[in-house]
């Protein structure tokens, strides 16, 4: 159940009259108020809603899912895959066509698990060819490309192929054939999302830091973190001065400095804050932590 005091709040904010960042910080009081008023009853999908939508402000997502301020890489986010059964067709020539989709994906795998319904071992299939549908980022047009696979994917192995980009949305088909002989088998179709990566020149990385920190602390129902993440996000942005995401031009070199400061800064020491909470973390968030710490270092060689 969500508390009153959370609907209350969240009403009052007036999210929709507001300019991204002063949204933001705004959000991040009602995030503390809640946390604050809530016993058992904190109310975890909401806030982490409210909070995503805030990380992606801050990335300045656009409206075909890209962003200004971060990027997709080709490090594994998340899989999307689907079961088929490849059946003996009448005529040998004949194929069965076993398709999957996905967003931001930048590989397929083709796998042919060992057991079929737990006990049974699978059987062998062919694999004739594979037809990619790509759209890129920024655009509306399709990109195809066919891989002329011609072999026998036997149970337990797999055929990874990658896409020459990281699309924004891929149809993959595979063609396929079981073994006359030794009947129908199984084959598994893998998409591999893209990680979406924080730019180092994005003039909001550090409130993204202190987001991300305050979704994984609303995620473990830790309320003292909470809200010491919801301050730290709300001070960020009102003592950066930051200007709303989205603007048509890009960030000025003096909006960039606010993420590469003076030792002695508070954005720097809040910044190392950040980082020293991750590196205290789980075994991902001290890597997430060391990449930072190499981003932080590069951009204060950068400056030298």
């Amino acid at each position: 159940m969500r508390t009153t005091a959370a609907l209350f709040l969240i009403a009052a904010t007036g999210l929709g009259a507001e300019a991204p960042i002063q949204r933001v910080a705004q959000d991040a009081t009602v995030v503390d108020r809640v946390a604050e008023a809530s016993r058992k009853d904190l109310p975890t999908n909401l806030l982490k809603r409210i909070v995503q939508d805030d990380i992606d402000l801050l990335r300045g997502k656009r409206a075909d899912g890209s962003f200004q301020f971060a990027t997709f890489e080709r490090l594994e986010a998340g899989r999307i895959g689907n079961d088929f059964s490849i059946r003996k067709e009448k005529d040998e020539n004949d194929l069965t066509k076993a398709e999957v989709k996905g967003a931001w994906v930048y590989r397929l795998i083709v796998s042919s698990p060992s057991r079929r319904m737990m006990v049974t071992r699978n059987r062998r299939v062919w694999i004739d060819r594979v037809e990619l549908e790509l759209i890129p980022e920024n655009s509306s047009a399709t990109r195809t490309q066919v891989f002329k696979i011609e072999t026998w994917l036997e149970p337990g192995a797999s055929t990874p192929i990658d896409f020459p980009i990281v699309a924004r949305q891929a149809t993959a088909r595979v063609f396929a054939r079981a073994d006359k002989d030794a009947g129908y088998g199984n084959v598994v179709l893998t998409l591999i999302q893209a990680k979406i990566v924080d730019n180092v020149d994005s003039p909001y990385a550090t409130a993204v830091a202190s987001a991300k920190a305050l979704l994984r602390a609303i995620d473990n129902e830790e309320v003292p973190s909470i809200r010491a993440m919801a301050t730290r996000l709300h001070d960020t942005l009102v003592g950066a001065g930051a200007a709303p995401v989205g603007v048509a031009s890009a960030p000025a070199v003096a909006q960039v400095d606010v993420i590469a400061p003076a030792a002695t800064s508070p954005a720097f020491q809040e910044e190392l804050q950040a980082i020293e909470d991750l590196l205290t973390g789980t075994e991902s968030e001290r890597r997430e932590g060391l990449d930072k710490l190499h981003q932080l270092l590069r951009r204060m060689r950068a400056k030298r």
